[in-house]
């Protein structure tokens, strides 16, 4: 008798490829696969005959109509998730470049860039249409490869640190799981986007300096020394570890509570349009909490790098506690919610056109304790 697990699997096939009864039919399976004549037609069976029984040397193929399925956690698994950061960030970064660039501005020269829309009349005024995307190149493959690591590696540690803690206590603790894996996949990423971001906002914020990467990187090292590239690194660390940590276990949060709380159906029997609406709202909320806790390490990069010889000291004496808080912030909102918003979107769109997942959702059930096994077995 043919068992559970033959039977469902067969049941995804057309009959004609696992239940031949005689070499005529097993050349009709063939002959209909490649495409080819159909043989004459052999003596009429019964019903019964095309789907049950147990075939002797019966032909048996994998439906063609199944998609094939990256194993998860596997090497393709983080190479997709790799790929997909890739493109969330690098290109919502460089869409939102001539917000940045008034950002930018408004944080070194506050005098000049008063507000949003004279900075962007400035600008206008001084650089003409092309000066809103000035720093554009070193965004895209800054962003990219910070993009890279930060959601390729976050995947990683998840599960990592999951693995670590075990089923019971990695469900019970699963928010210390999120900031713990974004931490650390951030320390990474941060060490690939810190050369770009130091050339950006100097192109950015000091006209005449560069026109773009290809000019700014050589003349930024020429003046800094390689390691000058690096200068910003442990403000960008405090201002992008704080983002991410929020960033991530914010979502995982928000997405697990509209599934749970919002919408009546379960995840996996949504639609993906909606999955993925889902994540766009959930990546927006988290934006906007991410651009609170970060903005004054972002009001410190920005100082640091225009500035040669610059240090902490000086940009709080110069923009005060209040202003490292505040300045730019309502237009850092606006700008980090829809950028993070849109990242998630485009993350999860990817990982849904590779046969993934999208990310987030209930969390799963921990597993019960030896001594709860017990006593329910015993029941």
């Amino acid at each position: 008798m043919m068992d559970l697990s033959e039977q469902s699997r067969r049941s995804l096939l057309p009959s004609f490829l696992y239940s031949p009864t005689s070499p005529t039919s097993r050349t009709l399976g063939l002959g209909q696969i490649l495409g080819r004549a159909t043989p004459p037609a052999s003596p009429a069976r019964p019903a019964s005959a095309l789907g049950g029984g147990a075939p002797t040397g019966s032909f048996v193929i994998q439906a063609p109509s199944e998609p094939a399925k990256i194993e998860m956690y596997s090497p393709m698994f983080y190479a997709a998730c790799t790929a997909g950061g890739t493109a969330s960030c690098g290109l919502t970064h460089t869409a939102v470049t001539p917000l940045d660039l008034v950002k930018c501005n408004m944080q070194i020269d506050p005098a000049k860039y008063k507000s949003i829309s004279s900075g962007f009349g400035v600008l206008l005024k001084e650089q003409g249409f092309r000066g809103f995307f000035r720093g554009w190149v070193p965004t895209l493959l800054g962003y990219s490869a910070q993009g890279a690591c930060k959601f390729g590696f976050y995947e990683y540690f998840k599960k990592y640190y999951s693995d670590i803690a075990g089923p019971e206590f990695a469900a019970k603790y699963k928010t210390l799981i999120y900031l713990a894996g974004s931490a650390s996949a951030e320390v990474i990423a941060d060490v690939a986007l810190c050369p770009f971001e130091a050339v950006k906002v100097r192109v950015q914020t000091q006209p005449g300096f560069a026109r773009g990467l290809s000019d700014g990187l050589p003349r930024f090292v020429k003046s800094e020394g390689a390691l000058g590239l690096y200068k910003g690194i442990v403000p960008l660390w405090g201002r992008q570890i704080p983002y991410t940590m929020m960033k991530f276990a914010s979502f995982e949060t928000v997405v697990e509570m509209v599934y749970k709380y919002a919408i009546p159906t379960p995840k996996d029997q949504c639609s993906k349009p909606l999955q993925l609406g889902v994540s766009f709202a959930g990546g927006y909320i988290a934006g906007v909490f991410c651009a609170i806790v970060s903005h004054p390490a972002d009001n410190l990069v920005s100082f640091l790098n225009n500035a040669k010889g610059a240090t902490v000291g000086d940009a709080v004496k110069k923009l005060g506690v209040w202003g490292l808080f505040t300045r730019g912030l309502p237009l850092r909102i606006v700008m980090i919610g829809t950028l993070t918003g849109a990242q998630w979107g485009i993350y999860d769109a990817f990982k849904v056109m590779v046969g993934l997942p999208t990310t987030g959702g209930v969390a799963p059930a921990a597993a019960p304790s030896p001594e709860l096994a017990e006593l329910k077995s015993a029941a």
